[in-house]
């Protein structure tokens, strides 16, 4: 099965070609060299270059949101390729195309959102008026809920390159996952984890994700001996959860589920763009329940959300 894989018949994987998504496609290619003893060379990184990769200029939502950052991965996968597609989760629709399914994560890293700074300033430090950069819709609503004073620009790009907008003035701080820092190695990076208490993540956030084919059955067992069963069990909660609200990358939800011994604990919430008013949900489980939790909590804030509440939707 895996000893089929070899430096002249490698296993393809497919990826952006961020440093972030390169550090994740090489922890999947470690991991499954690890679980299978196989060499370095039995792997092969394919970057693809992805829609949301192309278009730097406009934001997300004006170019067609969720699958941005996936379409031509997945196009890739369903054509053979690649053989596993590998996958920040945060930025994943929560349908698959017909062929493709997603049942293998790796252990998830810091959900946080992380507050960034140069000077390693706080939130609350922040002067009245002073420019945030994101281009998060719930970053964005999220932060005008707590500090309308601030004025918000958009800001794409990679780690690399929020940084260097920061460092050329055009903003004062910015918001980055702290996963991604923590995957990425960079200590020098000055940030303010955010307490989920105060600001919660996108759904997901944190999670490397691994698509393959469903009807590759050597593909299937491979993954199945790096799955990492607890955060699956977290984000199948998470995922109901914006399914259910019809919620895409760019559309101003957020949600964590954590485990607590045989408990599922979940909290989300969905704002308006412009941060003017948020709902909120909580609620538990038992571990092995959480789609069905995800799904109740989102009808939960369907049922109590006033009129209009959901134009973003449109």
């Amino acid at each position: 099965m895996a000893q089929d894989f070899t430096s002249a018949h490698p296993l393809k994987i497919g990826t952006r070609g961020s440093p972030l998504a390169l550090a994740q496609a090489h922890e999947t290619r470690d991991r499954l060299a690890t679980a299978f003893d196989l060499p370095g060379d039995a792997f092969e990184i394919n970057v693809i270059k992805t829609t949301g990769d192309r278009i730097l200029d406009r934001p997300l939502k004006e170019i067609g949101g969720k699958g941005l950052f996936t379409r031509e991965i997945e196009e890739a996968l369903l054509a053979g390729d690649i053989d596993i597609a590998v996958h920040s989760m945060k930025d994943m629709p929560t349908l698959q195309p017909d062929g493709l399914l997603i049942d293998c994560y790796l252990p998830r890293e810091d959900p946080r959102d992380a507050f960034v700074t140069l000077d390693g300033g706080t939130l609350a430090d922040l002067p009245q008026g002073a420019v945030v950069g994101s281009s998060s819709l719930r970053r964005r609503a999220q932060l005008a809920l707590r500090r309308p004073d601030l004025e918000l620009v958009e800001f794409r790009g990679n780690v690399q390159t929020r940084m260097g907008k920061l460092r050329d003035g055009v903003a004062r701080a910015t918001f980055l996952a702290m996963a991604g820092l923590n995957r990425l190695g960079m200590d020098d990076v000055p940030r303010t984890a955010i307490d989920t208490g105060d600001m919660l993540p996108a759904v997901a956030q944190g999670a490397i994700g691994i698509e393959r084919r469903a009807d590759d059955d050597r593909i299937a067992a491979m993954l199945a001996a790096i799955h990492h069963h607890d955060t699956g069990l977290r984000l199948a909660c998470e995922r109901q959860f914006l399914k259910t609200l019809d919620g895409s990358c760019e559309t101003p939800i957020a949600g964590l589920a954590d485990l607590d011994g045989d408990r599922l604990r979940f909290r989300g919430e969905i704002l308006r763009p412009d941060g003017s008013d948020v709902l909120t949900v909580s609620g538990d489980c038992p571990a092995t329940d959480g789609a069905a939790l995800g799904d109740r909590m989102a009808q939960d804030l369907l049922d109590r959300a006033p009129d209009g509440f959901f134009d973003w939707r449109s």
